[in-house]
């Protein structure tokens, strides 16, 4: 496994199966280089705070876009000004580089 220095500059890698989890301390250095992400066992999520329903739901398919170019996707809790955006990876039970990299992508998002 690379540590993509700039994670929202990295692409996801498809995920069958077969390969471990990152270790904790692959996932904590990972996490150290993302903004108000928190981590709950195998699951990172940040909320996310907006003006208004408009913009949350621009947010929410923005986010759609970048899940469906990287073909990994996240779990979404919506509702009015805000939303929950929580990544793991079902295959192989536990967090792995993609992980990191979509939330990275995310956070780019707001930074435009």
């Amino acid at each position: 496994m690379t540590l993509v220095c700039d994670l929202s500059k990295g692409k996801c890698k498809p995920c069958e199966g077969g390969v471990p989890p990152l270790s904790d301390d692959e996932a904590a250095k990972m996490l150290a280089t993302l903004d108000g992400w928190q981590r709950e066992g195998n699951i990172i999520s940040k909320t996310y705070s907006f003006k208004n329903y408009h913009e949350t739901m621009a947010f929410v398919n923005a986010t759609a876009w970048i899940s469906h170019r990287e073909d990994h996707h996240p779990d979404l809790a919506v509702s009015w000004g805000r939303c929950t955006v929580s990544y793991t990876t079902h295959a192989i039970g536990g967090l792995s580089e993609n992980d990191f990299i979509c939330a990275a992508k995310i956070d780019a998002l707001l930074a435009l």
